[in-house]
């Protein structure tokens, strides 16, 4: 019997004022799997994304998690449902610690009531103990636990994306999704991060969705790569069958470069 898809979308499509931003979009993507979403400027990757956080609703297709129908859910039900994300703009507590950070990530899973938050009962206390724990165990695994008390704000560009994908862990999530991880990033940090997700990838055992526009960043970090232009999914394969496709060649260069390059 076939593994059922951690995520599951299909024929998704959504317009703004008559555009087409996405048009038939489909994702299968397994659980361990590493896989990443490339297009030039305008070509629909965040719309994309956005569909299948919940941060937007198609007007058609579908998307299921893990079997179940979730199409058209928000994002807190996305979340609880497997699926954890980042932002392009890192959006972390500056004043908080690194593993206070970490801990917002888990509240979902392990927090308590909101009865027993409010009046503080034994049960608040054993569950916020254990999210602490489980921060902590976060925290190690990234390798930030001799920052763990550093507040978020302080860090280096590098290491506050590590601290909020360490967040995102916290939810103990099926799939992670990325959005443009690496901007903002210099050389350096951006080959450190190559190495921090395909580590995240094989430790934790999730799937991992890339969203990004460097392909040179995605052609070595992932296994499949998909590729959108003007809404469409034009090619989908190993990152040598995307490099060769005469769709995604024009799509990068345009027909005009490609005939100068041959002159």
């Amino acid at each position: 019997m076939a593994e059922v898809p951690v995520i599951d979308a299909s024929g998704l499509q959504r317009g703004f004022g008559g555009l087409l931003a996405v048009d038939g979009y489909g994702l299968q993507l397994a659980g361990g799997e590493l896989v990443g979403l490339i297009g030039p400027n305008g070509a629909g990757k965040t719309t994309a994304f956005n569909l299948l956080t919940g941060v937007l609703e198609p007007s058609s297709g579908t998307i299921r998690i893990e079997g179940r129908d979730h199409t058209g859910s928000p994002p807190h039900v996305m979340a609880r449902a497997g699926l954890a994300r980042t932002f392009q703009n890192i959006r972390l507590f500056d004043d908080l610690s690194v593993l206070e950070n970490i801990m917002c990530g888990g509240h979902m899973r392990h927090g308590a009531s909101t009865l027993a938050t409010i009046l503080q009962l034994p049960s608040f206390w054993r569950a916020e103990e254990k999210l602490r724990d489980v921060s902590r165990d976060i925290v190690e695994r990234i390798g930030l636990q001799e920052l763990a008390a550093r507040k978020a704000g302080d860090l280096s560009y590098g290491d506050q994306r590590r601290v909020e994908i360490g967040r995102a862990l916290a939810g103990q999530p099926k799939a992670l999704l990325l959005d443009e991880p690496a901007a903002g990033l210099n050389p350096s940090e951006t080959r450190d991060l190559v190495d921090f997700i395909r580590r995240i990838n094989s430790d934790f055992g999730i799937a991992v969705l890339v969203v990004e526009h460097d392909m040179h960043l995605v052609m070595d970090l992932c296994d499949r790569i998909q590729v959108l232009n003007r809404g469409t999914l034009i090619a989908e394969g190993t990152p040598v069958d995307v490099q060769k496709d005469p769709g995604v060649i024009e799509a990068y260069l345009g027909t005009r470069r490609k005939e100068k390059a041959h002159a």
